[in-house]
């Protein structure tokens, strides 16, 4: 149901995730299986690729697990109720079993590498970001220096909405 330019634009977001998420998506059969709770919760045509649409943007990080369900219930065209029904089948269908594949991704990636100090300190400090342990260090034997630096905020960061305004539904 997801057009031939929705699923372009989905494909290009879907690089500037980490490999191992991409490799989780990419194991899914999300598009079908949520074409198929659509079909199953009486969605039309136009409605389905507009659920198709919030789950991908779940998917790739824009939106929260908070707002998806209501999403669902703005966009769509459905009650809170239903919303929230699709949400909860959505969650057991497509979202859990994805994210246990990519913890086992995770789980793969490091297994191959021996953890060091620097690295649990870079995952703590980071708020429990993975890319610490995800990411290549070239020098793991000393410390990196510490960056008194401004942070480097884009000047412009992506929105949810930028990127739907791309979609055509």
């Amino acid at each position: 149901m997801i057009t031939e330019k929705s699923k372009k634009l989905i494909g290009e977001e879907m690089l500037s995730l980490p490999k191992e998420a991409q490799d989780a998506i990419n194991d899914s059969d999300w598009e079908k299986i949520s074409e198929e709770i659509g079909k199953k919760h009486l969605l039309n045509e136009n409605e389905i690729n507009a659920f198709q649409l919030e789950t991908a943007s779940f998917l790739l990080g824009l939106i929260d697990e908070d707002s998806y369900a209501l999403n669902i219930e703005n966009n769509v065209g459905t009650s809170a109720e239903e919303a929230e029904k699709i949400t909860n089948e959505i969650n057991q269908k497509i979202f859990t079993p994805i994210s246990e594949k990519l913890i086992e991704n995770i789980k793969k990636v490091g297994k191959d590498k021996n953890p060091n100090w620097q690295q649990s300190l870079d995952f703590i400090m980071s708020g429990g970001d993975y890319s610490a342990f995800i990411s290549n260090r070239e020098n793991t034997t000393s410390p990196a220096p510490i960056d008194t630096q401004k942070p480097k905020v884009p000047m412009s960061p992506r929105k949810i909405t930028d990127l739907k305004s791309k979609f055509t539904i």
